[in-house]
């Protein structure tokens, strides 16, 4: 397992070379986006309509942050559930998202979209919101705002903290770890 300091551009890139356990740091710009948001984007897909921003190259975070508080960027920015996102992933993947953060097991089917669009899945530690906040240098809400924490917020960050899950070649942290709980004595 390796480390990597990436910048968000160069994912693309490291798509191929990423290994399930890897851990980055992760700077650049990143959006977040939950269920309710991806079903927006989603009709707009549908509908020929403007995206929120380009899904090309795209890095999504499946986070609801919490408002900042005076002299903040952010507030608590911890992950959220990532299989409530697996309707929408598939399609966003194949329109050339090249990474996802956020927490839990994804399906079958996410995976097999990964692999063969090139994408990588990357957990964020649950519970460390005030942690990954302060990776948050800068933050604007892009669309949605209706939705008010669920709404599509571009963030640009430095030094985001997340392991490699799942990736591109078919390699996932939750199929070896489970393997290795098995064998254990």
């Amino acid at each position: 397992m390796a480390h990597y300091d990436l910048h968000t551009s160069q994912l693309r890139d490291y798509v191929g070379i990423l290994k399930a356990g890897d851990t980055v740091s992760l700077s650049g710009t990143v959006y977040t986006s939950r269920d309710a948001a991806h079903k927006k984007i989603m009709a707009a897909l549908a509908d020929g309509d403007a995206l929120p921003y380009d899904l090309q190259d795209s890095v999504v975070y499946y986070a609801g942050p919490t408002p900042a508080k005076p002299g903040q960027v952010i507030g608590s920015c911890g992950p959220t559930t990532s299989g409530r996102m697996d309707p929408f992933s598939p399609t966003m993947i194949e329109h050339g998202q090249v990474c996802m953060i956020g927490k839990g097991v994804r399906s079958k089917e996410v995976h097999d979209a990964m692999k063969k669009y090139g994408c990588v899945y990357m957990i964020a530690i649950g519970g460390a919101g005030a942690v990954i906040a302060a990776s948050v240098k800068e933050m604007e809400v892009v669309a949605y705002e209706e939705l008010g924490c669920e709404s599509v917020k571009r963030l640009t960050v430095e030094n985001f903290p997340a392991i490699v899950s799942m990736d591109a070649s078919g390699g996932s942290l939750y199929e070896t770890g489970m393997a290795e709980f098995r064998t254990a004595d």
